[in-house]
């Protein structure tokens, strides 16, 4: 699947760049293979100084990426199970109604992309240094793909530092949140965001289980993506509170900048450069964490599972 999505990109890409551009041969499958490449898996590395800028209101570089990164953020058991349910439509087979986990991710993965689209074109609608100066199409281009890019796949189209603050602040919330689970995406995953909606949704409504589009959570889930996420918040608070002491720099750019490698997105306000070793140290281990430490914990958590012989006595602490 990887090597079929990555294909399929690379040649609308190299065509566009043989065509449009008119890039050398090799130039322009070098281009588009590599752009692929990192799209799908969304690493968020371009071969320009200035990631996608120069391709902002180019639809035919821009659609193909996008795709690309949708596909590879929204995880492998998701794409299995939506691409067998459509061969299985177009067989003789009733179709399958997908699992509770699917359903979850492509919900929320939409939602979250609506909002970012909304919030980015929204807040950058005038703003003369990032969408501006473009006409309405344009506009809507390049706020659609910075609405998506920032749910870990990295690649900017204008100038991310250019951006105001409520617009980095929304990014921020992306970043964290990230793609789906098990694939090319960080972040704590959207069915952990999900998750803990539902478990608030159902203590405000005083229901004492969660229930989830017909199906009941298991305790044991609930803590499970609480963890996560607690534990994820913790990294981030951590790295940006550490960064701030290094650098000195303003908190808007520093959480971003936090945040950014956490979720393996690969988005910067430019300050990157600037930061000092210890600072840039700090950056790689966050790195590590994003990309591991979510799969990693929520794995050990659920195979540490283990009954309890007793239990002692109930008693309920003041809350709030």
């Amino acid at each position: 699947m990887s090597l079929l999505v990555e294909a399929v990109t690379a040649v609308a890409l190299c065509l566009r760049f043989l065509i449009g551009y008119d890039e050398p041969g090799w130039r322009a499958v070098y281009l588009g293979v590599f752009h692929a490449v990192s799209a799908y898996n969304n690493a968020g590395f371009a071969l320009y100084e200035d990631s996608l800028v120069g391709y902002a209101t180019d639809p035919w570089i821009i659609a193909p990426i996008t795709v690309a990164l949708v596909i590879g953020g929204l995880g492998f058991p998701v794409v299995f199970e939506v691409t067998g349910s459509l061969r299985r439509q177009t067989g003789a087979a009733m179709p399958r109604r997908w699992s509770l986990h699917t359903r979850i991710t492509l919900i929320t993965y939409f939602l979250l992309g609506v909002v970012g689209i909304v919030a980015v074109i929204a807040f950058e609608w005038s703003n003369p240094d990032t969408l501006g100066p473009l006409n309405t199409a344009h506009k809507l281009l390049v706020g659609g793909f910075h609405g998506l890019s920032p749910r870990t796949a990295g690649f900017n189209s204008v100038d991310v530092g250019a951006m105001h603050s409520s617009t980095l602040l929304i990014n921020d919330i992306l970043m964290f949140v990230g793609g789906g689970s098990a694939g090319t995406a960080g972040g704590i995953k959207v069915t952990t965001f999900a998750l803990l909606a539902f478990v608030i949704i159902a203590e405000v409504r005083g229901e004492p289980t969660v229930h989830v589009m017909g199906r009941r959570l298991a305790a044991p889930v609930q803590r499970q993506a609480m963890t996560v996420a607690l534990l994820g918040i913790g990294a981030v608070v951590s790295g940006t509170i550490t960064l701030l002491t290094i650098t000195g720099m303003d908190l808007d750019v520093v959480l971003f900048e936090v945040v950014s490698a956490f979720g393996t997105v690969g988005l910067s306000t430019g300050i990157t450069a600037d930061i000092p070793p210890p600072g840039l140290i700090v950056l790689i281990v966050l790195m590590f964490i994003g990309r591991l430490g979510p799969i990693t914990l929520a794995t050990a958590l659920a195979l540490r599972e283990r009954g309890r012989r007793y239990e002692l006595p109930e008693e309920r602490p003041i809350v709030g």
